[in-house]
């Protein structure tokens, strides 16, 4: 069984920062690429960050300069930083990971819970 978690969300005013961590659990043998996506009521759930194996990032334009996705991997743990926080960057944000479990057999792609960020002006 894998499991992704999502912390760190919370409440922030506007230019300040928080810093997202999603961590892979269970019988995993690699944890592929991740990606940040973020969602509002009503809203697709939308690309923010994604971070290949081998620390290949990619942003959307809205969010480059301000958010930094990086990872662990001897943790199997990924982290999306978050600086000049904007009203709009509020959501609700999830990870989702392309992991090799049971000794890579098994391939599989995962979604956490998702975790709240609300930016006040």
């Amino acid at each position: 069984q894998v499991q992704l978690v999502e912390s760190g969300g919370g409440l922030v005013q506007a230019g300040g920062s928080l810093r997202l961590s999603c961590a892979a659990s269970g019988n995993i043998f690699r944890v592929e690429t991740v990606s940040w996506y973020r969602q509002t009521p009503g809203n697709q759930r939308d690309l923010v960050a994604s971070i290949t194996q081998n620390g290949v990032t990619g942003y959307v334009d809205s969010v480059k300069g301000r958010i930094t996705i990086f990872r662990d991997n001897a943790k199997n743990t990924v982290y999306l930083q978050m600086h000049s926080l904007k009203p709009e960057d509020t959501a609700v944000y999830y990870c989702n990971a392309n992991i090799t479990s049971f000794g890579g057999t098994l391939y599989g792609n995962y979604w956490g819970q998702g975790t709240q960020v609300t930016v006040s002006s």
